[in-house]
């Protein structure tokens, strides 16, 4: 996993200004910034409004909407995403996370000791394979503590 680089206002414009002209930019932007810094600084609402003339409102709403997109730098090295969608449900993801989340002594949004942040996800799009998760944004299908184990040791390697 590449470590994001620390919060840069001007690397962010640039950003910005590189995608702006895109059809429906709003998204890629958000997306891009939060690759580059880990998440996406409240600094950069204005920033977005202002290059795609929308109100602070709109790009406000847009970050909060989607789940995926942090607002604060992520806690952890490495990053567990747990799909909490039906599909996952109904294949016992919430005993399964249960035990995972007791496993890693945190609880969701939280960050284990060896530093392993754990967020609900709702769906990964791998339901045939369900239970789901992300690994450092790798994909985890028909998962078990025992998997998210092997992965984690894997990440860390």
């Amino acid at each position: 996993m590449v470590s994001p680089e620390p919060w840069n206002a001007t690397r962010a414009a640039a950003i910005v200004a590189e995608l702006q002209s895109l059809e429906g930019a709003t998204l890629p932007i958000l997306h891009a910034l939060q690759e580059a810094f880990g998440y996406v600084d409240a600094q950069a609402v204005p920033m977005i409004a202002d290059a795609l003339n929308l109100s602070r409102a709109e790009v406000h709403g847009c970050l909060t909407f989607y789940h995926d997109f942090r607002r604060e730098p992520p806690a952890g090295r490495h990053h567990v995403k747990l799909c909490r969608a039906e599909a996952c449900q109904a294949m016992g993801s919430d005993r399964l996370h249960g035990e995972i989340l007791s496993r890693m002594g945190c609880d969701w949004h939280g960050t284990s000791a060896d530093g392993v942040t754990v967020e609900p996800v709702y769906c990964l799009g791998l339901c045939a394979n369900a239970p789901a998760a992300l690994v450092d944004d790798e994909p985890l299908a028909r998962l078990s503590a025992e998997s998210l184990d092997a992965a984690l040791k894997e990440a860390r390697a």
